[in-house]
């Protein structure tokens, strides 16, 4: 294992390295000057050219990636721009809110998910089959921005029962979490039910019961485990869409994470603050792709790395 995993790291930084490199170039392929949106409209051109000489933006494109590459492994992903102070620091400082509302979003859409999808194939063609089967479609035709919309139009508004916006109280939890949550939730609904609807009809599932196995302990331990590596593999892959996904639905409910902060980032034109989100949000999707491949050596032994 310890060669497929010095395999997969290697495999994951050259990963990371093709995102700095599309990220950085294509940012100063966009139109508009950055250093202009900093400074007031009465700058004179010479007060322009000092501020890009300063950050270096003066550089060709070239050189300018092969500075920053340089102060990256380092750990040094620049200064941004608009909070005149480390981007590091200012991801760092939002990364707390986007990580408890990605937490929140997860366990939201697994204990919605995994019962009505069980439920769904234990109860095949009856209401809460059909009723799993509507909400999984639901989840998933809705976009989550018109979705959080909705939610705080009837629930805030109209009802008046959680905030309308910010981060503050576990009510300002709720709204964000369900609209972050609805796709993941509609996702693990149908990959339930079908897993479970395979694996029910198999003869080791009936030789199970024959054997005079409660019905509980067929379910858990037989039926359920055998769906858990397809389970693993959407919960990995989807915990690093929360946090691409985070960037609309914060921006929706003003919640202070790095979604919001990204979108912000990329208004005024913010290069180094863009590029150390975009990099960290990349390095969440790889490593969990890794660990996911670890995890299934621990749910099936069969498997092997090779």
């Amino acid at each position: 294992m310890g060669a497929y995993i010095g395999r997969r790291l290697i495999q994951s930084v050259l990963v990371v390295f093709g995102v700095s490199v599309l990220v950085f170039f294509l940012l100063r392929l966009a139109p508009g000057d950055p250093v202009s949106m900093l400074l007031a409209e009465t700058a004179s051109p010479e007060q322009i050219e000092a501020v890009r000489e300063k950050w270096g933006l003066n550089q060709p494109i070239p050189v300018q990636y092969m500075v920053f590459l340089s102060h990256a492994l380092q750990g040094d992903l620049g200064n941004s721009l608009f909070f005149q102070q480390p981007a590091l620091n200012v991801l760092l400082e939002r990364m707390p809110a986007t990580l408890q509302l990605s937490g929140v979003a997860l366990f939201f859409s697994l204990s919605v998910a995994i019962p009505v999808g069980l439920l769904s194939a234990l109860r095949r063609d009856s209401f809460w089959d059909y009723f799993g089967t509507g909400l999984a479609m639901l989840g998933q035709a809705i976009p989550p921005y018109w979705l959080g919309i909705m939610l705080i139009l009837v629930f805030s508004v109209g009802l008046g029962w959680f905030p309308t916006s910010g981060r503050g109280t576990i009510w300002h939890l709720v709204l964000p979490a369900v609209t972050l949550g609805s796709v993941l939730m509609a996702l693990i609904t149908r990959l339930v039910r079908s897993g479970m609807l395979d694996v029910l009809s198999e003869d080791y599932i009936r030789t199970a019961h024959a054997k005079g196995l409660p019905k509980q302990v067929v379910i858990v331990r037989h039926a359920l485990r055998n769906i858990l590596i397809p389970l693993v593999t959407v919960v990995g892959l989807q915990l690093g869409a929360l946090f691409g996904g985070a960037v609309i639905t914060e921006s929706i409910f003003a919640w202070p994470g790095v979604g919001r902060l990204a979108l912000q980032a990329i208004s005024a034109r913010d290069y180094p603050l863009v590029q150390a989100s975009v990099l960290f949000i990349s390095v969440i999707y790889v490593f969990l792709n890794l660990a996911v491949d670890i995890v299934y050596v621990y749910l099936d032994p069969r498997i092997h790395f090779e």
